[in-house]
């Protein structure tokens, strides 16, 4: 029987490092499925296959599709898809480090690392602003229903959308606290929602319930520093890649022409989907892509 990747449900780490890998140029797929074996999904590493790995195993997955570039009133979103992702979470910097370097040298056949991100857990779970994140989450059976599929041949995977958003901290604190509330849609005093907040607060273009049909995802986003900046990780998992699609059209103001009011101060510098297959045996169950 299949059974879903432990670390989407599992509680976010003190620290996380978040690895992209492209594709080496004429990897056979036999050698890429036997290479993705070789990788045992736990609470401690989350694997995600891109649509380019995909399709080079010869495989489809219903569903599942590039990451869109989207452009509107100045604000870009980029697409930068990569064949696969890799989740590594943990409570040790060191222990990520070498984690990594140990799947590096697994995957060396065919795939050839991008980029590694490190992030962490800041003040029980609040981004660098210091508003709490995934405030609106579900939780329990509830949170399963929004992250897993329930396609056939795919029950227990999961799609997940990765953005790395860049903050710029001048530009936010350059803003009253008021403005700050406005941009958010909650005080960041008590994380209370507010009645009164502009149409453009970023808790009402991504109210999950206010879609038709709802919106709901499992956030499961950090914070993330590094000489280039600092900001947040966004890593939402959805039962398909619908709901959080929907919401990323909303906050670009292409349904209304209101933009998210986070663009103020932050924007994505990437832009990706993956699909995480379910666990059989606790390894990858990649007989989805034979359907």
């Amino acid at each position: 029987m299949s059974t879903t990747q432990p670390g989407i449900l599992d509680p976010l780490p003190s620290q996380a490092r978040y690895l992209t890998f492209n594709l080496l140029p004429g990897t056979d797929p036999a050698a890429l499925k036997q290479c993705l074996q070789s990788l045992t999904p736990d609470q401690g590493l989350v694997v995600g296959l891109g649509t380019s790995l995909i399709n080079a195993m010869e495989g489809y997955i219903s569903g599942m599709k590039p990451f869109p570039s989207l452009s509107n009133q100045g604000i870009d979103i980029p697409s930068t898809n990569r064949a696969l992702w890799l989740w590594l979470r943990g409570d040790d910097r060191g222990e990520l480090l070498h984690q990594q370097r140990d799947l590096c040298r697994q995957l060396a056949d065919c795939f050839e690392l991008t980029q590694a991100v490190d992030s962490f857990l800041h003040a029980d779970g609040h981004d660098l602003t210091g508003y709490e994140d995934g405030t609106e989450n579900p939780e329990g059976e509830e949170a399963v229903q929004a992250a897993f599929s329930r396609q056939p041949h795919l029950e227990g995977s999961s799609f997940v959308a990765v953005q790395q958003w860049v903050h710029d901290f001048n530009r936010f604190e350059a803003m009253s606290t008021e403005q700050q509330d406005d941009c958010i849609g909650r005080r960041r005093s008590d994380n209370v929602e507010f009645e009164g907040s502009p149409e453009s607060a970023h808790v009402k273009r991504t109210a999950q319930e206010s879609f038709t049909p709802e919106a709901f995802v499992l956030r499961r986003s950090m914070p993330w520093s590094s000489d280039q900046g600092a900001g947040l990780m966004f890593v939402a998992f959805g039962h398909s890649l619908i709901p959080f699609e929907a919401q990323l059209i909303r906050m670009m103001g292409l349904e209304d022409g209101i933009t998210d009011a986070l663009f103020k101060f932050t924007r994505p510098v990437t832009g990706s989907y993956y699909w995480c297959p379910a666990l059989a045996d606790g390894k990858l169950d990649l007989s989805a892509l034979e359907h």
